[in-house]
């Protein structure tokens, strides 16, 4: 089988250890002689005992408190693989004589303050473990012989593939500091060593990254972090560029290596998730207790069908220890919808919501954010690459090449005073020296297989206008109002799988992340920067992003800048999540401008999640007031709430800022009256 994990042994630590495979293998090695003793057989072996656990996909081992615990986070059924709100793995646990599921949801680490070398306490020290559904995150803690739940945000929704494989792996791991790190969802936390019932408080976001991150370690004085960058086969992830575009020639990883420090400063921290989605609700049962503490900014919406009015009383675990009071209670109209975003003086660990009466369908959703300081300028690190009309440079399309090279494949476009020359291939090596050669097979397969995409996004005065696969339009904001697609070195690749199992979008003056399909798409996309630049490729080779459209004269500082020998051409290298330094997420557009529109048809979603302060100007050509209804997903997942009715009058412009703190995935726009209007939203 595959090795997925070790634990200490519970009746023979001096002497023996348990192994397992992902397969749900378990067996007992005996340190000194290496004898191997089968407890349960592999699934992918015939015959033998079986554990008969739900899940294919196992990934943490760890014991403690008599039992050992078995984490899985998919598994192959039709169902899990199309539904995302149908559980894909399990945690387990065994007591040396039965198996026992502990919950039935994805699960991958399990650990406990003892780190890799088991707990110091084994019968007292508490495990966790970290999994997740399709509403959040959901961290486990067993303590004193019982299991408690806590639920928190999810960062980025590129892990949420309905199987659960898409999630490699989160951890949780000793790096030399006070507290723990820990991975989940796109996000670098805090976790506290002392974390355990009555002592709960102090996990909080650092920041977000991009990176797929299978495990990290302290050595020295960095972090050093094990990363799937993108695969030759591309898993699940067909979308392909929308385009033709050839897969690296080889799967493309390396480590990353970090000062702990900068784990502070990459994305600012977004979180969202819910303790209830469309759920039915018991009343006056508590809901788990969900992340309160950690965020500058947090908010909460509250959904329900019921035929009558709903009280939400909302309750605060202020200091960790179990002891809950009471923070607010929210009204909400019959099959209605209400918000309330929560200030920075109301403070607590872990918040929960009761309601007044039985509920078929509820949801309660929070969204929370930490201050966005970045200045809306790129750092230094990116000077050389093209803004707008440089007189020289070069572009050209990146490929990590096959064949048992490990190369970085260049075909090279120079121009010189606007003029463009004929495309020459280069090749890089691991000793970064990028040099030309005369192969023309390459070059030629290269132009064929590599080639940029016209076309694959729409745009118009108003947005950018993004199709998927099931033809569903959605509009983003412009990063640069003036921006056009014919870039200054010709046509700019949009979309291209650089960290496994997800895609990096780039349009209009932003890097977007958009998860693979089977994650949710660009219905699940969140934005990272905004920049000036013309990029017209980028790829995944050797762990590093790389990327093409640099001017002649790019700063020989600058160690990003890679020149060929020849000095002809440049290509730009760093770490996918240098994208960060380039500058707040900012941008304008909306789903309408000068729009022709018939009464009661909704507009296009528009983008809203990971921007910041957020204004909408509304106006219409029509001699009398129009009424326009505002609506928004919260969740990504087409669930639309009315947010606001607004009259908008005749021969002037309506200006309606959102409240600090508002945030919702998505944004929709509905007229009672055909007119033509425009709603235009500039994110700052």
């Amino acid at each position: 089988g595959r090795l997925t994990g070790n634990a200490r042994h519970l009746t023979d630590p001096a002497n023996k250890v348990y192994f397992a495979t992902m397969e749900e293998g378990f067996y007992e090695v005996d340190v000194h002689t290496l004898a191997v003793t089968e407890l349960f057989r592999d699934t992918h072996l015939e015959g033998g005992a079986k554990a008969g656990l739900p899940g294919d996909h196992g990934k943490g081992l760890y014991s403690g408190q008599g039992r050992l615990v078995y984490a899985n986070n998919g598994e192959k059924t039709p169902e899990a693989r199309e539904h995302p709100d149908i559980a894909s793995g399990a945690l387990a646990e065994w007591n040396s004589a039965k198996w026992q599921v502990v919950r039935r949801n994805q699960f991958t680490e399990v650990m406990g303050p003892g780190g890799l070398y088991g707990n110091q306490n084994p019968s007292t020290d508490p495990l966790w473990s970290i999994g997740w559904d399709h509403r959040s995150l959901i961290l486990m803690l067993l303590d004193g012989g019982q299991w408690h739940s806590y639920r928190l945000p999810k960062a980025s929704h590129a892990y949420d593939g309905a199987h659960g494989w898409n999630t490699e792996w989160p951890r949780i791991r000793d790096v030399g500091e006070n507290d723990l790190l820990m991975t989940m969802h796109g996000a670098f936390w805090r976790f506290p060593r002392s974390f355990r019932s009555g002592n709960s408080a102090g996990i909080a976001p650092r920041s977000n990254y991009l990176k797929v991150i299978g495990d990290f370690a302290r050595w020295g004085d960095r972090v050093v972090l094990g990363c799937d960058d993108t695969a030759k086969n591309e898993f699940l992830n067909k979308r392909r560029a929308k385009g033709k575009l050839a897969p690296p020639g080889e799967s493309q990883s390396n480590l990353w290596f970090v000062e702990p420090g900068r784990l502070d400063r990459l994305g600012s921290a977004i979180g969202r998730g819910a303790v209830w989605l469309d759920d039915a609700v018991k009343k006056d049962v508590p809901s788990e207790p969900f992340l309160f503490g950690g965020f500058d900014q947090r908010m909460l919406h509250l959904v329900h069908d019921a035929n009558g009015p709903v009280t939400f009383t909302l309750e605060v675990d202020r200091a960790g220890t179990n002891k809950w009071t009471g923070l607010r209670r929210v009204e909400v109209p019959a099959s209605g919808y209400a918000w309330t975003i929560f200030p920075p003086e109301e403070k607590g660990a872990w918040i929960r919501i009761r309601t007044s009466r039985d509920c078929d369908r509820v949801t309660a959703f929070f969204s929370a954010r930490n201050a966005d300081r970045r200045e809306p300028r790129p750092e230094s690190g990116f000077d050389g690459l093209i803004r707008d009309n440089p007189m020289a440079g070069s572009g050209g399309l990146l490929h990590a090449r096959g064949d048992a090279r490990r190369t970085l494949e260049f075909a090279a476009t120079r121009f010189v005073a606007g003029k463009m020359q004929s495309p020459a291939y280069y090749e890089m090596g691991r000793d970064m020296r990028l040099r030309r050669t005369d192969e023309a097979a390459p070059l030629a397969w290269m132009q064929a297989n590599v080639a940029i995409p016209r076309d694959t996004i729409g745009f118009d005065q108003a947005s950018v206008i993004y199709a998927d696969e099931q033809g569903r339009r959605f509009r983003l904001p412009k990063g640069r109002p003036d921006f056009d697609v014919n870039g200054p070195v010709g046509v700019e690749r949009t979309m291209r799988e650089v960290c496994t199992e997800r895609d990096l979008f780039n349009c209009a003056g932003t890097f977007f992340e958009v998860p693979a399909e089977n994650a949710g798409g660009i219905a699940k996309v969140r934005p990272i920067a905004t920049h000036q630049y013309r990029i017209q490729d980028f790829a995944s080779w050797s762990g590093l992003l790389v990327l093409s459209g640099v001017t002649a004269d790019a700063p020989a500082a600058n160690r990003h800048i890679i020149r060929s020998d020849d000095g002809e051409v440049a290509v730009w290298v760093g770490a996918v999540d240098d994208l960060w330094s380039l500058g707040k997420a900012v941008g304008e557009g909306g789903p309408w401008k000068d729009s022709i529109i018939k009464a009661g048809q909704p507009s296009d979603p528009y983008l809203m999640t990971g921007y910041d302060r957020k204004n909408l100007t509304l106006a219409h050509t029509s001699p009398q007031p129009v009424k326009m209804r505002l609506e928004v997903d919260i969740t990504g997942t087409d669930k639309w709430v009315t947010y606001a009715e607004l009259e908008v009058p005749a021969g002037r412009p309506l200006e309606h800022p959102f409240p600090d703190g508002y945030q919702a995935y998505w944004f929709r726009i509905t007229s009672d009256s055909n007119t033509t209007a425009t709603a235009w939203l500039r994110y700052d």
